[in-house]
């Protein structure tokens, strides 16, 4: 009998024990798998390395995208959370704009989102502070626009350069996996000044003030 694992909070084992020692981040990382949990396995790699660091991760299939962010958005006003982080592979990365979107009707910015050739060709609306799109030009990768609804940094990475990069093995590849966690690390670790001193109200109030001309200008 196969079972498929939707929603998987991690937490089980060293990686947990190592989390549950490690000071408070205020971060929470969600991944999104592609389809049938079989083809982003490299997702739970990266999940059990960004624990040992100590940052909650919850990795899910993604067809529950929706559910997930108004999860994301509850912990976000209850002040837990301070830093919202996503990352996705294949349809993963196809359901991130989707959900960047949905939490931005929420009022809740995200800090980081990361594809990982994403299937399909998204556009961007919501509030992203960064948003890295690594594709595969040579494949069945699609880079990411933006719309004007957008705000925040969007950055379209070809990595077809990467050796033995591909479609099913982009979220395995040891140099990509680094490059994720380089980048959430840089989120984690150095936010700015003043974001770590907002409260999660005061922040929504700062990312309704940003206009998308001031996002624009710093692609």
């Amino acid at each position: 009998m196969t079972v498929l694992l939707l929603v998987v909070p991690v937490g089980a084992g060293p990686a947990n024990a190592t989390a549950a020692a490690a000071p408070a981040t205020g971060a929470h990382v969600y991944l999104l798998r592609g389809v049938l949990n079989i083809f982003s396995l490299g997702l739970d790699d990266i999940a059990v390395k960004l624990e040992r660091q100590g940052i909650p991760v919850t990795i899910a299939n993604f067809i529950s995208w929706s559910s997930l962010a108004d999860d994301a958005a509850a912990e976000y006003r209850s002040g837990k959370v301070r830093t919202i982080i996503l990352v996705g592979h294949s349809s993963g990365a196809t359901a991130l704009p989707d959900m960047v979107a949905k939490l931005g009707r929420l009022g809740v910015p995200v800090k980081l989102a990361i594809g990982l050739d994403s299937v399909f060709r998204t556009k961007l609306a919501g509030h992203a502070e960064r948003y890295i799109n690594f594709y595969v030009a040579s494949g069945v990768g699609e880079p990411v626009t933006r719309t004007r609804d957008f705000r925040g940094e969007l950055e379209n990475v070809d990595v077809q350069a990467v050796p033995g990069v591909g479609h099913l093995s982009i979220d395995k590849n040891q140099v990509m996996q680094q490059k994720v966690i380089n980048a959430i690390d840089a989120a984690v670790r150095h936010p700015t000044a003043a974001s770590e001193a907002q409260t999660p109200q005061q922040r929504q109030v700062s990312a309704a003030r940003q206009s998308p001309g001031a996002a624009a200008a710093r692609n």
